[in-house]
């Protein structure tokens, strides 16, 4: 576990390395659902990285090679990039993941919202992307976060971006989302 803040300094300087660069890019993970109910404590914080002219991890690594607070890792084996803040002790770790693997493939204003000086996806692509995540490893840590925004945010979700079918078998299965989910059926006049 991090403390948000300490989290927040990373991105925010990682941001501005990407932003420098043009790379278009965006926050998520637990950090995001800590932000908004101001927790003081995060462990989990990735960022995805539109690719381009080149693969999004060598558009990372060029745009952190000059950088004295950040080291690159590459993982060839898993296929996974990790940038690590060096200012802050002990370091902060940050997974690099392509735009549309685990987020939107574009990063835009209808994708992104600004926090702070911390761009992260918006509720409604941050509820899709942990809803893969949790459809995929039923992790407890993705359940809360979606229960988390879906509760909280329901209202400002767009339902198209929502997948239908897994967010009804998560609301099944976990009860505190479901008077949420039902409540954005209702607004986009869904029958359930």
């Amino acid at each position: 576990m991090h403390e948000t803040v300490r989290l927040l300094e990373a991105a925010a300087a990682l941001s501005q390395l990407l932003r420098a660069a043009q790379i278009p890019h965006a926050f998520h993970g637990s950090v995001f659902t800590a932000v908004l109910s101001n927790a003081p404590l995060s462990d989990e914080i990735f960022c995805i990285v539109e690719g381009g002219p080149a693969h999004p991890f060598r558009r990372v690594r060029q745009a952190c090679s000059a950088s004295e607070d950040f080291t690159v890792v590459l993982s060839p084996w898993s296929n996974r990039l990790h940038v690590s803040y060096q200012r802050l002790i002990p370091a902060i770790d940050i997974e690099i993941l392509p735009a549309g693997e685990e987020g939107p493939r574009r990063l835009d204003r209808t994708t992104v919202m600004v926090v702070g000086r911390v761009p992260f996806l918006t509720i409604s692509e941050f509820i899709r992307a942990k809803l893969k995540a949790w459809t995929i490893r039923g992790a407890e840590k993705d359940a809360q976060d979606i229960s988390y925004a879906l509760s909280h945010y329901w209202d400002r979700v767009d339902i198209n971006r929502i997948p239908e079918q897994e967010m009804n078998d998560f609301a099944a299965r976990h009860p505190s989302a479901a008077p949420a989910w039902i409540e954005l059926k209702r607004k986009y006049h869904i029958r359930s």
